[in-house]
């Protein structure tokens, strides 16, 4: 659901690119090209459903993690306001310069410089995106950079660029160093989204010079906070998303025309898009569920034309991991099931805030372990998930070419016998069902430092409500954990909430929204935005010299990430959890020109689609 980057010399910028364009084979040009658009007016609706609990609640492409999510970003943003560069289309993750705002970024002065050069493409209200376009992002960026959730403090953009201007349609950025394009082009250009002059203001009828200000200046910097300041309080309005101001940036396929207080959203096309790929229908509505069964409901009615199926209803399992099997008997008639690989891996952040008042355990490997191996990730897949799923043991997607990385064993395999014997061989003895701190001290056999003498392991989780399957698999792994006598209270909410609790929240030691973390708009899976302690979304806190020389060696330098995943794999700096692929249903009537199978990278693309 919600990111990642390399400085070298040329011989080693090559080897890097290399193995980026063979981990994403690029769309457009000569490789190959996106279909053409269909000639005919855009007739007929689309519905589309929401995942349960996470209807788009921000607009502005400027936003913290509480908001980095594929329903603001990939299914709700992105049809209006197109990023700098597009990535994803079908079944491919790759960067697709046809439908990107700028032309291939070209790298100069030994990789100390980048041009691009912008398309032309105009906004809704009549502007160019060109080069100040990009200037206000990057101008935004560089005033307030630890507000918008990319951010990596001391990589890429904006902490390694020397200057950036414009001129027409062509940005000039100067790093401070020789920079690996690949990286530069897949983790940082990828973020920038362009935005209007109309944007540049502070209050309603109050202009500013964000855009337009000289890049790192003082009062550029001033003009930009308060813009942003206006933005962002304006983004946490919905009443507002349909308004003059908001759709005057569009750039995309699709326009605002309603958001209700409940997340429906009703999209229209735009006429004035300059892309290549024009929209077929004339409208589409995004469906918002508070719970999983109320989408199965309006399925089953034939009012949703492209929605998930929760797998705890599928009788029969897939044949194989990417497969499907034979689908929900409601729906077969109408309805064809649809699955694929996701760029993505799954897992529930531990808590290693010094203000949890669990952290000693947390901090204790050997508990992190115990908790790992007690995860039956291979029983949920068969029997929760349907073999809609793959494990997961490290952060890496299940389908992350060798060209990225070498194999990553799995080192804490399910087995509740050995999760018990980790507890018990560090002073801990099991007391009517909960393990107890009998051996206080940090010696080898001892509970380990600040975990005193009666200390008990029960600890708190919280998890995204409205999936059953989510619900059976954390009820399976709280089950589990009280055999080797680690005790849970639980507790839900929906997935904006839980993402804002996970983010610095101090009542819980373990916290999921369901859906792990989508490596985009930083496509390249490095860690740095995740376990570095100034990446941009690491809420819970985690913080380990080794582990940040390892990611640096893989992004300052050329190593491929098999030694960095090796040790996020051991060390466990997040519970590792089963990757589920949830079903697409896709009803029959529906026709593509890029085919049903779900996108990698969660993108909505309904300018593919037709009746």
């Amino acid at each position: 659901m919600l990111n990642k980057r390399r400085i070298t010399q040329l011989v080693s910028v090559l080897v890097i690119v290399a193995l980026v364009v063979i981990a994403f084979s690029v769309i457009g040009g000569k490789k190959s090209s996106t279909p053409s658009s269909n000639n005919g007016a855009p007739s007929g609706t689309i519905t589309f459903a929401e995942a349960p609990g996470a209807a788009p609640n921000y607009i502005f492409p400027y936003m913290g993690c509480k908001y980095f999510s594929v329903a603001n970003i990939n299914q709700f943003q992105e049809l209006m306001f197109r990023p700098l560069y597009w990535f994803g289309v079908a079944a491919s993750s790759a960067y697709v310069p046809k439908l990107s705002l700028g032309s291939a970024p070209a790298f100069t002065n030994g990789d100390k410089t980048v041009t691009i050069a912008m398309k032309g493409w105009k906004f809704a209200d009549g502007q160019t995106v060109d080069g100040q376009s990009v200037m206000f992002f990057l101008n935004m960026y560089k005033a307030d950079p630890t507000s918008f959730c990319g951010y990596n403090g001391g990589f890429g953009i904006p902490d390694q660029v020397k200057s950036a201007t414009s001129s027409g349609n062509t940005v000039t950025i100067n790093f401070t160093k020789s920079v690996n394009p690949g990286w530069i082009l897949y983790n940082y250009l990828s973020e920038i989204t362009p935005m209007p002059n109309a944007w540049d203001r502070t209050a309603a009828s109050t202009k500013s010079t964000c855009s337009t200000g000289a890049y790192g200046a003082v009062a550029t910097n001033v003009a930009c906070k308060a813009v942003e300041t206006y933005l962002n309080a304006q983004s946490t309005k919905s009443s507002t998303y349909a308004d003059a101001m908001w759709q005057s940036g569009v750039d995309g396929p699709w326009k605002l025309d309603s958001l209700d207080s409940l997340g429906n959203a009703t999209f229209g096309a735009n006429a004035k898009y300059s892309g290549p790929q024009k929209a077929q229908v004339a409208t589409v509505k995004l469906l918002a569920y508070t719970a999983a069964q109320a989408e199965m409901n309006d399925l089953q009615a034939g009012k949703v034309d492209l929605g998930y199926i929760d797998t705890s209803v599928l009788s029969q399992p897939a044949t194989a991991p990417g497969q499907v099997g034979p689908n929900w008997s409601q729906l077969a008639a109408r309805y064809n099931i649809v699955t694929g690989p996701q760029w993505n891996f799954n897992y529930a952040p531990f808590n290693f805030s010094a203000a949890n008042p669990k952290h000693a355990a947390i901090a204790q490997l050997y508990i992190r372990q115990a908790l790992q191996m007690a995860v039956d990730q291979v029983g949920i897949i068969r029997n929760v998930d349907k073999g809609y799923g793959f494990p997961i043991s490290s952060p890496l997607p299940p389908n992350t070419a060798p060209s990225i990385s070498g194999p990553v064993t799995n080192p804490y395999a399910f087995n509740l016998k050995k999760a018990r014997a980790l507890l018990t061989s560090h002073g801990w003895t099991e007391k009517s069902g909960l393990m107890t701190c009998t051996s206080p001290g940090t010696g080898a056999t001892q509970c380990g430092k600040g975990i005193t003498q009666g200390y008990t392991l029960n600890l708190k989780i919280i998890w995204a409500s409205g999936s059953p399957s989510l619900d059976q698999t954390f009820n399976a792994e709280i089950s589990d954990w009280s055999q080797i006598g680690i005790q849970f209270t639980h507790s839900t909410a929906t997935f904006n909430n839980v993402i804002g609790d996970c983010n610095g929240g101090a009542g819980y030691e373990i916290c999921s929204w369901g859906g792990g973390w989508t490596y985009a708009p930083d496509y390249y899976p490095s860690g740095e935005t995740l376990f570095t302690p100034k990446g941009g979304f690491n809420p819970g806190m985690y913080a380990d010299p080794k582990m940040t020389t390892l990611i640096n060696d893989t992004t300052f330098g050329t190593a491929k990430l098999t030694a960095y995943a090796s040790y996020a794999a051991q060390q466990l700096p997040v519970l590792y959890q089963p990757q589920s692929f949830s079903p697409g249903e896709i009803i029959k009537t529906l026709k593509s020109d890029i085919g049903f199978t779900p996108n990698p990278l969660a993108n909505f693309m309904p300018e593919y689609y037709r009746f």
